[in-house]
């Protein structure tokens, strides 16, 4: 089991009732950017080992919070935790998804549920900042492999 699967495990069995997770993002009209949350929350779900995992976008996209809540209290969970997945806590976070989400429980008596800070200042993100600065500068000085982002494409080049 990973390191990120027990320490979730130990969290989810404190709260003793079945939890689901609600990964939720602003929302795009570019099907790119929504689909990269798909991808996140499957990331999550696959590493943390919480099978109660779901995508929301705030707006502009589907499957909306109210969705998504719906989904997780289907799928039997009784506790609720939304994710916002920003780097900033702005008015979205303290405001706009705790609305959301609390017009989403009022619609399941007996679900409770939380938000919990945005990714924000984490010492992580500086070292995914340090790996994708190191990636592409290793891709044009010492012929490095782009990154899958980059990958045949001249975002990175070198100007």
């Amino acid at each position: 089991m990973s390191n990120l699967a027990e320490t979730f495990s130990a969290a989810v069995a404190s709260d003793q009732q079945p939890v689901g997770v609600i990964v939720v993002d602003h929302g795009s009209r570019r099907g790119e950017s929504n689909d990269l949350l798909l991808a996140v929350a499957e990331m999550f779900r696959d590493g943390s080992g919480i099978d109660i995992v779901e995508p929301a976008h705030m707006e502009l996209a589907k499957p909306t919070i109210a969705d998504a809540f719906a989904k997780c209290v289907e799928r039997g969970a009784r506790t609720v935790v939304v994710f916002p997945y920003f780097l900033s806590p702005g008015r979205h976070w303290s405001e706009d998804i705790p609305r959301l989400a609390a017009e989403a429980a009022a619609n399941h008596p007996g679900v409770s549920h939380l938000v919990t800070a945005p990714l924000g200042l984490h010492s992580l993100i500086g070292q995914v900042m340090a790996e994708r600065i190191a990636t592409c500068l290793m891709h044009h000085v010492a012929e490095g492999e782009s990154c899958d982002w980059c990958a045949g494409e001249s975002r990175c080049k070198l100007r």
